[in-house]
């Protein structure tokens, strides 16, 4: 076999891990968040000032928000259900340690700091779970595209062949479901309607940036013969184009029914899709061709996959745009974010119970066909993700009142209604050092340039490739280059943040 030839063996004809396994492991980027953010509460309660230094503030992030994940998906992989113990009792550590070693003249009852807490006011403006979700999606996948290249990233993580829930099929889905958060029709505040095409207008200029993409990596893929999995989306065919499609389809439906109507939307495509697939000879065309040997003849024939799995990403980016609509309502409170927060563990309990009668009854999940068992457990799990960073959120803003003035950048800032007014919808106003947004964060720089960072993770992975044995590497060069790889792509975002530069003009 030619290297090429041994890389796609590889990656292909995978099944995928268990549900528990994906749910206990979306539970360390926001842990990670969680102990980044208490190691800064620590900081200023022993030196009265936060971490002002670029070069540290750099260091502290990518070590703590980036380099346990990248153990956990190689070497620590086979322990991963400890993992997140071993981070959360960390974190009671270094709580604990903030709790006990506050000012004496700060001192007050827990119960009376439990009552603040929940009469916390927060900044309404701003939600830092729809951020940090965002680019922790962009990081996780970053690290999986060449990860998945050496022996230390479990198969079982990789993509599954036809049905199976590996954790990169997950974060194909979990883009689609973060784009569609920040969309044109969910960011809209305008209280006088615009005209019924203007957002599909601004849809079309927007996604040639991501057709460029595509067209790029198509002809650089076939220019050097670099290794691909041809069942992933086809011949010719990648995700940037399915990217693109999917958002300039979803402009065109959301200008012609109502937007607060997306879900029935989303229900009716995927649902329409399944009963195709399952009456149909779809299903047995997707899988083996229009002659049933796999055949790859016409454009169709040879992009099947990706042309066909249009529809149920389709339907999770529409259902992720209610999702958007309803987490952009306005809440101004640690009472209201709670409130929220029971809504969205409820939503995703049903999703699992929809997950399991739905497998049960038509097929297991398929990002291959993007069936509607693939839709459910996408939309399942990036809202139990979601769950984890706004819990998260206001356990941070729970450690921020027992140090004042400390601040956690990417975290809900404590505001006061106007004139101390508690009446919803006034003008919030920050408090102390909470505004302060000049403080280093990697999280905001790779936000500024998230199309970039996942561009040049592309090449940079393309670049690893070319020029190492990747299936062949040992333990310790592989965490070697990993490492390397994602420091040299979050230090170029961060020059970038700090020079405020935006390498965006669409």
């Amino acid at each position: 076999m030619s290297q090429k030839q041994m890389k796609e063996a590889f990656i292909s004809n995978l099944n995928g891990t268990s549900l528990l396994e994906i749910s206990i492991g979306l539970s360390l980027a926001p842990l990670c968040l969680l102990c980044r953010g208490l190691l800064l509460i620590l900081y200023y309660l022993h030196h009265g000032k936060p971490v002002s230094s670029r070069k540290y503030s750099l260091l502290l992030d990518f070590l703590v928000l980036v380099s346990p994940l990248l153990f956990s998906c190689t070497v620590l992989s086979p322990i991963i259900f400890f993992i997140p113990v071993i981070l959360a009792a960390f974190c009671a550590g270094i709580f604990s340690k903030i709790y006990s070693q506050r000012k004496r003249e700060a001192r007050v009852p827990f119960g009376q700091v439990v009552k603040e807490f929940q009469k916390t006011y927060l900044d309404p403006e701003y939600i830092p779970a729809i951020t940090v979700f965002r680019v922790y999606v962009n990081v996780l996948t970053s690290i999986s595209i060449l990860a998945v290249d050496f022996p230390q990233y479990p198969r079982r993580y990789a993509k599954a062949e036809t049905y199976g829930t590996g954790v990169m099929d997950l974060g194909v889905g979990a883009f689609i479901f973060g784009n569609a958060l920040v969309c044109p029709e969910v960011r809209q505040k305008s209280a006088v309607t615009p005209p019924r095409f203007s957002h599909l207008a601004r849809q079309v200029f927007s996604v040639w940036p991501l057709i460029s993409l595509g067209v790029g990596r198509l002809l650089s893929v076939k220019s050097i013969e670099y290794h691909e999995h041809t069942s992933e989306y086809g011949v010719h065919w990648n995700f940037f184009f399915t990217l693109a499609f999917v958002r300039l389809a979803a402009s065109l439906l959301l200008a012609i029914f109502p937007k607060h109507k997306a879900w029935l939307v989303a229900l009716a495509l995927a649902v329409f899709y399944q009963l195709i697939l399952s009456t149909t000879s779809l299903k047995m065309f997707i899988l083996h061709g229009s002659d049933g040997r796999d055949s790859r003849l016409g454009f169709l024939d040879a992009n099947r996959e990706g042309l066909l799995s249009l529809v149920g990403y389709l339907a999770i980016y529409l259902a992720s745009v209610q999702v958007g609509q309803w987490l952009l309502q306005r809440r101004d409170s640690v009472r209201g974010w709670a409130a929220a927060l029971k809504v969205l563990i409820l939503a995703v309990l049903v999703l699992f119970v929809l997950l399991q009668l739905c497998q049960a009854c038509t097929e297991p999940v398929s990002r291959r066909m993007a069936n509607l068992s693939f839709c459910i457990w996408v939309l399942a799990h990036c809202l139990l993700l979601l769950s984890f960073f706004v819990l998260t959120d206001l356990a941070l803003v729970f450690s921020k009142l027992l140090v004042k003035g400390s601040s956690v950048p990417c975290c809900w800032r404590i505001v006061q209604p106007h004139n101390s007014s508690k009446k919803h919808g006034m003008e919030a106003v920050p408090v102390g050092r909470e505004d302060k947004l000049s403080q280093p964060c990697l999280i905001s720089a790779i936000n500024k340039n998230q199309l970039l960072f996942f561009l040049l993770a592309n090449v940079m992975t393309g670049a690893v490739n070319i020029l190492i044995d990747t299936i062949h590497s040992r333990a310790a060069l592989t965490l070697c280059i990993l490492h390397l790889y994602m420091f040299f792509n979050c230090l170029v975002m961060y020059i970038l943040h700090a020079k405020n530069i935006i390498l965006k003009f669409w």
